[in-house]
């Protein structure tokens, strides 16, 4: 895949989720990312024993590893010369972490004027909850997005880690734009000849105002409607079902609003009179009388195996698809011919591979099949000591 971002260079300061998640998604598109971790490691690396746990492959592939603790003198200098020679720092430290331990932006600013410094909190930098730990969860909940994921009848948390990874997204589109201003200014002023360049920005996000803005949708109900959403306002509104089959799996619908989606489920279930029936005759009705259409919907499609579903859905063009557990989803048709699963050589096991979900942005048609698997701690620590430089040429002068 073109390499949109080739010359680009991130240094990135991260633990778990929203940091490494921002990075490699610069890593993806083609930026020279390398990570900084404490001589233990990112702490996601043992989540299950050693140092490559799955929790931290997911958010760190196409990356270099360093091991260094910026309190030691010797240490510091080396990260300083990383600090000098990138074009983006990202750090997820907890407010005035950064500072003590020698990476705070003041004094990397004076190393890099065109250093782009992006700093990810949980609730902010300042405020009365700035000091305050912050996961996934917490985020969710503060944001009003968990009470929507909630089953009332069986109240648990559920589903991924979407604060951390939406924070790491949020973050990566502010870097991409304080990076498009940064080159822009350079242009427009004809080249920099102290060779200093325009100055970078300062990328702030935390976890609480990305959920907020994921959940703009519930807000904006509630600022014009004053409408609160519930956990099945969304899904009564868009029409959405799943529904169990003969065989034990499941069927998801998405009906929306057009008739003929409608007349086409009608024809699968072999009941074209069904929405005859006021209670589902019409749009509102459906919304309404939902837990009814539930009920009904659900002994029809009993009958049968979900291939069989499948099969007459597509047939008559209805919105659906297989609920598929995570191990059904390689094998899907679609799937394979979207190259969607990508693999690489595994750094730690010669001779086995690593396999990841390539990055779905493509270029011209072109699509992101490689990839370089997460880094083992402290890979590139040789090179560093040595005097190497980790960056890759930035090439074109």
């Amino acid at each position: 895949m073109a390499q949109v971002l080739a010359g680009v260079r991130v240094l990135e300061h991260g633990t778990f989720i929203t940091g490494p998640a921002a990075s490699m998604l610069l890593a993806d598109l083609g930026a020279d990312v390398v990570k900084v971790e404490q001589p233990e490691g990112d702490p996601f690396r043992a989540f299950r024993g050693g140092t490559y746990s799955p929790h931290y492959q997911t958010y760190n592939r196409n990356k270099k590893s360093v091991r260094l603790d910026t309190r030691q003198a010797g240490d510091l200098a080396l990260f300083d010369k990383l600090v000098a020679e990138a074009d983006v720092y990202i750090q997820n430290f907890r407010p005035g972490v950064a500072a003590k331990i020698g990476a705070g932006e003041a004094r990397m600013r004076e190393l890099n004027p065109r250093l782009i410094y992006c700093a990810i909190s949980g609730f902010g930098q300042d405020g009365p909850y700035a000091g305050r730990p912050s996961y996934d969860t917490v985020a969710q909940a503060a944001s009003g997005f968990l009470k929507l994921l909630i089953n009332p009848a069986n109240p648990r948390v559920v589903g991924p880690a979407l604060a951390d990874a939406l924070t790491g997204f949020y973050a990566a589109y502010g870097i991409l734009g304080a990076l498009y201003e940064r080159e822009r200014a350079g242009k427009a002023a004809g080249g920099d000849k102290t060779g200093a360049g325009p100055r970078g920005r300062r990328v702030e996000v935390s976890m609480l105002e990305a959920m907020t803005h994921f959940n703009l949708d519930a807000f904006t109900h509630l600022f014009s409607e004053g409408e609160v959403m519930g956990p099945y306002s969304r899904a009564s509104v868009s029409q959405s079902y799943v529904l169990c089959c003969a065989d034990g799996r499941w069927v998801a619908l998405h009906m929306s609003s057009p008739p003929k989606f409608w007349e086409g489920l009608a024809k699968a279930i072999e009941k074209p009179d069904l929405f005859d029936d006021p209670r589902f005759a019409t749009r509102e009705a459906r919304i309404t009388n939902q837990e009814m259409l539930i009920d009904v919907l659900g002994g029809h499609f009993r009958r049968h195996e979900r291939a069989e579903w499948c099969r007459r859905l597509a047939a008559l063009d209805v919105p659906h698809s297989p609920m598929y557990d995570t191990n059904e989803v390689p094998e899907d048709p679609q799937a394979k011919h979207l190259q969607l699963f990508v693999d690489a050589p595994h750094p730690g096991e010669p001779g086995k591979r690593w396999t990841t979900v390539r990055s779905p942005v493509s270029f011209d048609g072109e699509r992101a099949l490689e990839v370089t698997a997460p880094p083992l701690l402290g890979d590139h620590d040789a090179a560093l000591r040595a005097g190497a430089s980790l960056w890759q040429p930035r090439g074109g002068g």
